[in-house]
């Protein structure tokens, strides 16, 4: 997150910068864009691999959070996934030869089980023929039948739905379900990378707000960094030359303290003034009009620190 802090004393104090003598000439100070980095989760900070002022790289490490939750929600994760993933290969796969050939073993069995129903029937029907059977031995044997002819039928079900293998809408659903736990896993290694807090861009470490042991709410600021190899200028751009200042226009940058000017490079102007009148723009109101402009430095030496006063001169006839 970038920041700037401008207040209106100091819009008013520089948008009539530049004389008569040297109008090509503003002030300003030295400044850096700044990125808050903010706690995501609840939990307890751990370690801390960045003192406030040190040097960083983009992507560093500078700080981590208890990760003990996040990592028990990624194998539970991880471990349904591959369950399911497990089914899926199942399905693929269909059904084994030995579960096919106990399928036909027990379409066999229930054929010979409804043969010997048939006969026991028959000689039943026999007997009860001869007056030597009650009808309940006959109703019973009837039953048998019914019973095995069913079981058969049940039998021959089942083997002609292995033998089919699985169905399409079968591997459909199983195919999305393993989606879904695939996503459900990539969701929490997300939130499990939020826990260790790295460097957007290469910088300075300018605070750090929290100490180790310490549990802040999610969307805190832990840590500011200050942005770039060289903080740049920030300075306004009286209206008398704003139409010759551009993207790219040269300058010279003195900044107190240093005897020697610095090489630098017009970066962005806004398009917009620091200050407009209320109702019309009159002679003595334009004067007044600044805009804010950024100046990189190009001179390559060691950083310099922010908030230092500066002038620039831009190289324009």
């Amino acid at each position: 997150m970038r920041t700037g802090i401008t207040t209106l004393a100091a819009v008013l104090a520089l948008a009539g910068c530049g004389s008569d003598k040297e109008p090509n000439r503003v002030v300003g100070e030295l400044t850096s864009d700044r990125y808050e980095l903010t706690a995501e989760v609840a939990e307890p900070i751990t370690t801390i691999n960045i003192a406030e002022g040190e040097s960083v790289a983009a992507d560093q490490v500078l700080l981590s959070q208890d990760d003990t939750r996040a990592r028990a929600r990624l194998a539970e994760a991880t471990a349904a996934l591959a369950q399911q993933q497990a089914r899926l290969d199942e399905l693929v796969r269909g059904p084994r030869a030995e579960q096919i050939a106990a399928a036909r073993a027990n379409v066999e069995g229930a054929t010979q089980d409804l043969e010997f129903r048939q006969t026991e029937m028959t000689r039943v029907e026999d007997i009860h023929a001869r007056g030597l059977a009650s009808p309940d031995q006959l109703d019973q044997a009837s039953a048998g039948v019914d019973a095995a002819q069913a079981n058969l039928k049940l039998r021959l079900a089942q083997l002609e739905e292995m033998l089919a293998g699985t169905t399409i809408e079968e591997l459909a659903q199983a195919e999305q379900a393993v989606a879904q736990l695939a996503a459900r896993r990539d969701a929490i290694q997300v939130d499990l990378d939020r826990h260790t807090i790295r460097a957007p861009v290469a910088g300075v470490a300018d605070s750090r707000l929290f100490e180790a042991g310490e549990r802040p709410s999610p969307g805190q600021p832990l840590m500011i960094v200050l942005g770039g190899e060289q903080p740049y200028a920030r300075v306004f751009v009286p209206e008398t030359i704003r139409v010759h200042i551009t993207s790219g226009t040269a300058a010279v940058i003195h900044v107190d303290g240093l005897d020697e000017p610095l090489d630098g490079r017009v970066r962005w102007v806004s398009s917009e003034s620091a200050f407009t009148p209320y109702f019309a723009l009159t002679e003595h109101d334009r004067g007044r009009l600044s805009y804010v402009a950024k100046v990189d430095i190009t001179t390559n030496r060691e950083r310099l620190p922010d908030g230092v006063p500066v002038e620039v001169e831009f190289l324009i006839d």
